[in-house]
């Protein structure tokens, strides 16, 4: 569809997707923003319309985008619909121009009224710019405690092994038994495993577990955990810290805090922003969505 942004004029797509042409336009500018590559992610079957990218072209060429990341969340034992605003990009000859106004004014009269909630995550270039548009900034909170390393048996999974692959997604759709908030997007899910985290997938027989987790110095970053076992989560953050292992970290918020040490989430060029007049968990509540979940 064609536009018109301050004078110029440009070409709207509502979801690149869906054209060979526009698709390779915009992965080329994923590239080239954020170094990302989309293309394995969209080649692969868990690609679905959860996210949707919203472009402006001119001619040929991708020049601006924001998406819209959409996942179904459960908090407090009721169904929410959450949408997230994510890989906001314009290419560097094409700022100021009011390009991304355009799409975020679209975006969110086309889903304001479809969702429970809307959020984003922003760099520290941009934090003045959200208010504008109705968003407030919050904090997270990540939850931590000590732990002690004991022996025990847990094996990497790699993810271009069909059978670890498939006994990946299969303990992710149980969800993870120890968060207060639970986010289902099996695709986003799946993008994560192959562009961040695809060392870092583990799998504990004991408790019949896929653990996602880094042991950095004397932190254990416990970003996950799938598995529909009863078990002390002591047991296996214990299991698989390492002799130097101090603290565990985790990546999501737990449905118990007793024993846990709190504090604010402190991520380097990263900021909450959530849409006011919508539903908001993070006002007066000490919590975190899951890292997994983040697009």
């Amino acid at each position: 569809m064609e536009c018109i942004i301050n004078g110029q004029k440009f070409r709207y797509i509502q979801d690149a997707l869906n054209d060979k042409f526009e698709r390779a336009a915009y992965f080329l500018l994923v590239r080239e923003i954020f170094r990302l590559d989309f293309e394995r992610w969209h080649q692969s079957e868990y690609w679905d319309n959860r996210f949707i990218p919203y472009v402006i072209m001119d001619g040929d060429i991708a020049v601006a985008s924001v998406a819209v990341c959409v996942n179904d969340l459960r908090w407090q034992d009721k169904h929410k619909r959450y949408v997230q605003i994510s890989t906001v990009m314009t290419l560097h000859a094409y700022r100021g121009k009011g390009l991304n106004r355009y799409l975020m004014e679209t975006i969110l009269t086309e889903w304001k009224e479809k969702c429970d909630a809307i959020y984003l995550l922003a760099n520290d270039s941009v934090v003045k710019l959200y208010p504008k548009f109705g968003f407030k900034k919050f904090m997270e909170f990540q939850y931590s405690k000590p732990v002690s390393s004991t022996i025990g048996v847990y094996r990497k999974l790699d993810i271009n092994n069909q059978n670890d692959w498939h006994l990946i997604l299969e303990k992710y759709m149980l969800g993870n038994p120890f968060s207060r908030i639970k986010v289902e997007n099996r695709s986003l899910f799946a993008f994560h495993c192959m562009q961040n985290y695809s060392d870092d997938i583990y799998f504990v027989d004991k408790y019949n577990a896929v653990v996602i987790f880094q042991c950095e110095n004397e932190v254990l970053n416990c970003y996950d955990i799938f598995s529909d076992e009863i078990f002390e989560i002591d047991e296996l953050l214990n299991l698989i810290a390492n002799e130097n292992t101090k603290i565990a970290s985790l990546g999501f918020t737990p449905k118990s805090d007793h024993h846990y040490m709190v504090k604010m989430l402190q991520e380097v060029n990263t900021h909450l922003f959530v849409l006011e007049g919508k539903e908001n968990i993070y006002k007066n509540k000490r919590i975190m969505l899951p890292v997994l979940s983040r697009a």
